[in-house]
């Protein structure tokens, strides 16, 4: 999987939820919306888009995902890295497997299923 480019999606959802830019739904932006809920596992993105609510609604799922599913996953590397130079191998793994049990967002499932991945051989 390569990796996501939501900078225009985090750019628009900046605007939109921060500064209060109204929301327009033109054909790029509600193309760029479809895409990111496809690439953050919100299935109910076209409905969504059919009224201003919804739109809007689906802005703040999208980037709540983005943005918990990042500080989680980075969080949870950190800690690994730490049990991982202590030699604890079983808990640096744990570290991972938390991520696994909560995140939705497959692009920080597969990061955390690489660093599992990566610790097979280690004891």
């Amino acid at each position: 999987m390569s990796t996501p480019d939501w900078s225009p999606f985090r750019d628009l959802a900046r605007r939109v939820l921060r500064e209060d830019a109204p929301l327009m739904l033109t054909d790029d932006v509600r193309a760029l919306m479809l895409r990111t809920a496809e690439e953050v596992s919100i299935t109910d993105a076209e409905a969504a888009l059919s009224t201003g609510a919804g739109a809007l609604a689906l802005v703040r799922e999208a980037e709540r995902r983005i943005a918990e599913g990042s500080n989680r996953l980075t969080d949870a590397l950190h800690r690994m890295w730490k049990f991982q130079r202590q030699g604890d191998y079983d808990s640096a793994r744990q570290q991972m497997r938390e991520v696994l049990a909560v995140e939705v967002v497959p692009y920080y499932r597969e990061l955390a299923l690489e660093q599992l991945d990566d610790m097979a051989d280690a004891p």
